[in-house]
């Protein structure tokens, strides 16, 4: 089990950052991007991306941290949010595809390659499943893996989701105006309103 744990450990702080900090340098600059063109655009991210990710596979002994042990109680935790981001993970593929996911839409200056703004299946209930699906996972890695880097990258995995949400929906209100308006006044972000009365 300690094999897994550390598999778990290094597939998050090596893959989760790399996909993060990506949106922090295209959202802001879209402008820019789409200078290039969406493959041109797309080809460059990656490139950086991949940089990102041999660095952190290089420190991965060091970002990981303490080993804090097996401990099932926290590995059945675990399981059980990784099930709850494989049910939403379904869900969102059957309307956020490869493409979407890859960026290709914001990178597009053709409003057409820009696609149609998803609002149909779990998009229905709520704006940003795909990231509500990387926190769960986050979580979910981070207990059964039990090290301490671990850990603290899954507690700052949140708030620089909500500030990715926040970006992207300014580039979302500019591409699709009064529909995306409309859309995120009817649709929440994170929680679907029956969960939402409950909470409150």
């Amino acid at each position: 089990m300690s094999t897994v744990r550390y598999v778990f450990a290094v597939l998050l702080v090596v893959g989760l950052p790399p996909g993060l900090l990506m949106w922090f340098v295209v959202h802001p600059f879209i402008g820019f991007w789409r200078r290039f063109g969406a493959k041109v655009a797309l080809a460059i991210n990656l490139v950086w991306m991949i940089a990102m990710l041999a660095g952190l596979w290089s420190i991965r002994h060091r970002v990981i941290g303490a080993d804090l042990g097996t401990h099932w109680p926290l590995v059945a935790f675990g399981v059980v949010l990784a099930l709850v981001a494989m049910r939403i993970g379904m869900a969102r593929k059957k309307h956020l595809t490869m493409r979407i996911l890859a960026g290709m839409p914001e990178f597009a200056s053709d409003a057409e390659e820009q696609g149609t703004l998803l609002s149909e299946g779990i998009y229905a209930r709520i704006r940003h499943p795909r990231y509500v699906e990387i926190v769960f996972a986050t979580f979910a890695y981070a207990v059964i893996a039990n090290y301490v880097g671990v850990y603290l990258l899954a507690l700052a995995t949140p708030p620089l989701v909500h500030l990715v949400v926040l970006m992207e929906e300014r580039e979302l209100r500019d591409r699709f105006g009064d529909q995306y308006a409309q859309y995120a006044a009817r649709v929440p972000r994170y929680l679907p309103r029956s969960i939402r009365r409950q909470v409150d």
